[in-house]
Parts: C-alpha cells; sequence; structure tokens
C-alpha cells in the first residue's frame, strides 16, 4: 500500500524570491529543483510549509479547505523564521494554479489532493548562522491522497505523556517548520520500540501540549479542552475547526491549562474521550495513556461517539454534504 503523501503529481508551482523581489510563477517539473550545497536552508533550517486539502464534490466541483487560515500561518511562520516576507495574494494564486492544474485528477472523498505550499532559505552562505538568508524558494506540491484511516476510523491510539520533555524550543512552537517535527522524531520512535505506544504526547512539566504532529482535545461529556493558544505549540487550522464546530453544536469549550493531573483524573469517566487533530486525520481517538509505566484507559478505550460526530461534522463541510455555513471553502 502506497504510504500517505508519498506520491506527487508531476509538476508543481515554483516562484524565486532574488533579495529584491518575487519572481513570476511557474509551473516546473516536480522531482527535483536546483540549489547550492551551501543554501541556508541546508545548514541552518530555514524552511517552513503547510498542509491543506481540496476536495471533490457530488457536483464535480473542487473545494480547497480554510486556504485564507493556512496561508497566514505560513506567513506568520515566514517572518519568525526570518525568511523574505511571502506575498499572500501571490501565494494563494500559486495555491489555486496548482489545485487547477490537478483538478481533473482528484480522487473522490473520503480521497483529496494534498496540498503543501513550501518556503525555504536558498542563499549559498556557510557563515550565516546568526543570519538570515537573503534568498529563497516557495514552491506548492500536490499529493493526491486516499483515506487517512486505512486501518479503519474507530481504531484508538497510544499516547505516552512525556513530562520530561519538549517537542521543540518554546518560542519556536506556533511555527509550522521541519526543524519542530525533526526534534520530536528520535524521542517518538523509542517510545515506539520500546513502550508500543503511537505517539509522544507532550506534558512539560505537567502542561499538556501537543504530540509531534496534532494538537490534543479531551471530550469529557459535552465539555471540550484544549490548551489555549500561545508560542509553545502549532495554531492547528483542524483544532480551531472542530473547535467551531463544537461550539456550533452547543458543546462547551474550554481553551486553557490542562494538567497531566486533571487529564488522568477526567479519563477515568465513562463518557470521557480524547483525540489528536491535524490535517490529515482531522480526529484521530485516544483510547490509552501510558504514564510513568502505569497505563490509564481513556473512557471505555473505545472510539468514542463525540469524537466521530466532531470528525463526520467536520468531513461532511469538506465533502460537500453540509452546509459551508463559515465560509471555509474555495471553489476553483
Amino acid at each position: 500500500m502506497t504510504a500517505f503523501g508519498s506520491v506527487f503529481m508531476p509538476e508543481m508551482v515554483l516562484t524565486e524570491f532574488n533579495g529584491d523581489k518575487w519572481s513570476e510563477p511557474q509551473l516546473v517539473p516536480s522531482d527535483s529543483i536546483s540549489m547550492h550545497p551551501g543554501a541556508h536552508v541546508l545548514h541552518y533550517a530555514s524552511t517552513c510549509f503547510e498542509g491543506l486539502k481540496a476536495f471533490r464534490h457530488s457536483d464535480g466541483s473542487v473545494k480547497i479547505f480554510r486556504m485564507d487560515c493556512n496561508i497566514a500561518r505560513f506567513k506568520q511562520s515566514s517572518e519568525l523564521l526570518a525568511l523574505p516576507p511571502i506575498d499572500g495574494e501571490q501565494t494563494r494564486a500559486m495555491i489555486i494554479q496548482a489545485v487547477e492544474r490537478f483538478a481533473d485528477q482528484a480522487p473522490e472523498v473520503p480521497g483529496s489532493l494534498y496540498i503543501r505550499p513550501t518556503h525555504i532559505g536558498t542563499e549559498p552562505a556557510i557563515g550565516k548562522a546568526a543570519g538570515p538568508s537573503s534568498t529563497s524558494y516557495q514552491y506548492v506540491l500536490i499529493s493526491p491522497v486516499g483515506d487517512y484511516f486505512s486501518g479503519g476510523a474507530d481504531s484508538t491510539l497510544r499516547l505516552l505523556l512525556e513530562e520530561d520533555g519538549m517537542r521543540c524550543a518554546p518560542h519556536m512552537g506556533r511555527i509550522k517548520s521541519g526543524g519542530n517535527y525533526a526534534s520530536a522524531l528520535l524521542p517518538t520512535l523509542n517510545a515506539k520500540r520500546d513502550l508500543n505506544v503511537d505517539q509522544i504526547l507532550f506534558c512539560p512539566n505537567g502542561d499538556v501540549q501537543e504530540t509531534g504532529a496534532a494538537n490534543f482535545l479531551l471530550i469529557d461529556g459535552n465539555t471540550l479542552i484544549t490548551k489555549a493558544l500561545d508560542e509553545s505549540f502549532l495554531h492547528g487550522v483542524t483544532r480551531n475547526s472542530i473547535l467551531t464546530i463544537a461550539r456550533d453544536l452547543g458543546m462547551t469549550v474550554e481553551e486553557r491549562d490542562l494538567s497531566v493531573a486533571e487529564l488522568l483524573e477526567r479519563s477515568r469517566n465513562p463518557n470521557c474521550e480524547a483525540a489528536l487533530s491535524g490535517t490529515a486525520a482531522v480526529l484521530a481517538p485516544v483510547g490509552t495513556l501510558l504514564h510513568n509505566g502505569q497505563e490509564y484507559q481513556v473512557g471505555n478505550g473505545k472510539a468514542g461517539p463525540t469524537t466521530a460526530k466532531l470528525r463526520q461534522t467536520l468531513n461532511d463541510i469538506q465533502w460537500g454534504l453540509a452546509e459551508d455555513t463559515h465560509g471555509w471553502l474555495t471553489c476553483i
């Protein structure tokens, strides 16, 4: 089976910042880019990216989900990494151009076109460890993907609660940068190997934050609890969408600090649910927490009905099966 996100359309849209201005975006082959081995990105990790999806609706149209929100975060990541400032309107046009090029190949739902805008520093300058890249590439890749839940959406995840480590440096958390994912990779691989868990839920000093690639949500009855936005973790677009839908459904949403102690206490509630939110999986249910060598079942340990309802409600909007009351879809 082909791994999610490992197949790419043969062309991408690329523009180059030459130190003064951006070039006209062009469709180019997506199998390679030309870059000096001393490029800033290869030595000092001057890179950020986004992940969003376009869906084929039953009427044949293809619509992009929450593009403007992803572009705003893309601009923010570029600014916080001191990369050349991007033009949001140009990025928007590039995304639309890339999706239009391959719209006729968009899979039927639950599949989609996964869209990956990327920004990398290209200046050949190995002496600029404390300086920004004056030049950069910005490009948009398209990957046709199937259903993320190949093993079934009702399967649940096992999470290790890690109170000593952090996913990334606290001031870098809200940047969608490759370095943040890299810093969580080895601890996660070790935990998978040694403890048979799926992910690490980073909880520095007992403060429940996020996993290496997803935001964490706790559902206790009609209340949804998740950490309030700050600089320490990624401001997920799916997280924001789920919180909005939860409020629409009459749930109480609490964005606040959540301690490990409270999480473990609430998880004993038979109606308690937990989930990870992200673009690929939307909401992935959590069934087990591992803390200090002891396992804690979340609720009944199975995928919960509220998690399923929230995920399906969001999918219905994305797939054109429910009204888009928030204006989240862009028709190309």
